[in-house]
């Protein structure tokens, strides 16, 4: 949080707002103290029961999302890193996408990191009927969580997870809201080493990729 403080700040003289969404069933309990200590001048929600995620079908964190003044989608989803600190974990560079938001605001739709309509089409694919099905389940898995059922919610986190394998926000917060090896056989670790060299999200379109180091 204190880096994307700091590029409000130089950003913000400009029309460009921030509008950080933490995405936890635990809700303020777990997600406010750090959202508290960090004092950002942005606007900071929390999300306890992943309406975000489903409605934009994110499936890792941090996410980006660009919206114009009017309200339209002009960049979908991608990776949105404000700094270098877990590159070696992930290999993502977050210096091309704070240039292209920099851009952004200052040339607004003139800007070349500005998706057309081709391309905004070409990347809003209609959802897959199983990520829905594995949304319903999450839903229920969560439920049953904050009503205090938590041995019973693990079968719908597992089934959510097997629908939507692509989605690392379903396994996190499962494996988060109980004892991941005893309950899921595996641990965050354990699945990113299964990655062997993919890629932990997926490809980003911008222009400038991989101009800096």
């Amino acid at each position: 949080m204190p880096g994307w403080q700091k590029l409000y700040s130089e950003l913000k003289s400009k029309n460009f707002e921030i509008i950080s969404i933490a995405e936890d069933t635990g809700g303020v309990k777990d997600a406010g103290p750090p959202i508290t200590a960090a004092k950002a001048e942005y606007t900071v929600l929390i999300d306890d029961t992943h309406l975000v995620t489903r409605l934009y079908d994110m499936v890792n964190v941090p996410t980006g999302v660009w919206i114009n003044e009017k309200g339209k989608i002009v960049r979908p989803n991608e990776v949105a890193y404000v700094d270098n600190r877990f590159k070696g974990m992930h290999g993502v560079d977050a210096a091309p996408y704070l240039d292209a938001l920099r851009d952004w605001a200052e040339k607004g739709d003139k800007s070349s990191f500005v998706m057309s309509a081709d391309e905004m089409r070409a990347r809003l694919k209609p959802q897959n009927p199983d990520h829905a099905l594995a949304s319903a389940e999450f839903a229920l898995a969560e439920y049953l969580y904050a009503t205090g059922n938590g041995a019973d919610a693990i079968p719908h986190f597992k089934e959510a997870q097997r629908l939507n394998p692509e989605s690392w926000n379903y396994k996190r917060q499962a494996w988060a809201l109980s004892n991941a090896q005893k309950d899921y056989g595996t641990t965050f670790g354990d699945e990113v080493k299964k990655l062997n060299g993919k890629p932990y999200y997926a490809p980003r379109a911008l222009p400038n990729e991989g101009k800096k180091n």
